[in-house]
């Protein structure tokens, strides 16, 4: 069982070094994504150094802990029991102690109920630091070979097709490189959707990044769902990253019109519609109307 009182020290290939004293506050730490050497040396010592480490599952957190003999107290805080916790946690603060905030992988804040800790912090006048590190979604922003200079997270579309058409067609006009993430349950629904929406797009689809199995699938949405059709069911945690919009002149209505005309000479309604896409990158959905 983990002592209430940290004992200041974590283990790096058996060699033990002792943490400095930490000052009272919150302290976001970021973790590995997946391979446990990618932590870095100021996130150990924060970790072994803290009064409690919050994390959003033990079970995961504590192989972390476990790998560099980190003896600090673990304990829940998550979307479930966040509203409960938070004022016993800021009286903890109050009282001057030194809590360390981590996720089950990479910068906590992003995508999970942190940030509600950090603007009550921030109200009573409690001190935070953070402790950079690695995160998923700029990992897969570098892996995926997509421009980089200018983007927007996403976080998660939604579970219902409607909803996430709608969260598609307001994000295809955005001219910058679209990261979200994605279940392995909900990816090719989602990229069905992508598909439908942004046409043929470049996009990257990430997984398992920096873990064994690390994989990444490159192409359009269309592309990437047939080659999933051949194979088992993804696992793991997974990013997409979508290429902006092409930056060519948008077509007039006039013109989408016209060519509109000819294809419905050859081609059923959706076929058209699928086919002016890919010519213009136009939404498909909004051709169909």
């Amino acid at each position: 069982m983990q002592s209430d009182t940290p004992n200041l020290t974590y283990t790096i290939q058996g060699h033990e070094f002792k943490a400095p004293p930490l000052a009272a506050g919150l302290h976001l730490v970021a973790t590995p994504l997946g391979n446990l050497a990618d932590v870095s040396l100021r996130s150990l010592a924060v970790l072994a150094a803290a009064d409690i480490v919050l994390c959003e599952d033990t079970r995961i957190t504590s192989r972390l802990m476990q790998r560099y003999s980190i003896a600090t107290r673990l304990k829940p805080y998550h979307d479930h029991n966040a509203a409960s916790v938070r004022p016993w946690l800021l009286e903890k603060l109050g009282a001057g102690a030194a809590i360390a905030l981590v996720s089950d992988a990479g910068m906590p804040m992003v995508s999970d109920p942190g940030y509600r800790l950090v603007r009550d912090c921030i109200e009573h006048q409690v001190a935070v630091d953070v402790v950079p590190g690695p995160t998923a979604p700029v990992t897969a922003l570098a892996l995926s070979g997509l421009p980089s200079d200018r983007f927007l997270f996403a976080g998660f579309l939604s579970a219902k097709q409607g909803a996430r058409l709608r969260q598609l067609q307001e994000l295809s006009a955005i001219q910058a490189t679209l990261l979200l993430f994605e279940s392995a349950a909900r990816i090719s629904a989602s990229l069905a959707s992508i598909a439908e929406v942004m046409g043929n797009r470049p996009i990257a689809v990430a997984r398992e990044m920096t873990k064994m199995h690390q994989e990444v699938l490159r192409g359009d949405a269309a592309g990437i769902l047939a080659q999933l059709a051949g194979r088992p069911p993804l696992k793991g945690e997974i990013s997409i990253v979508i290429g902006p919009p092409d930056g060519r002149d948008e077509p007039s209505e006039e013109d989408l019109s016209a060519r509109l005309s000819e294809l419905l000479r050859d081609y059923p309604v959706s076929k058209a519609a699928t086919l002016l896409a890919k010519e213009t990158g136009q939404p498909k959905a909004a051709l169909y109307d």
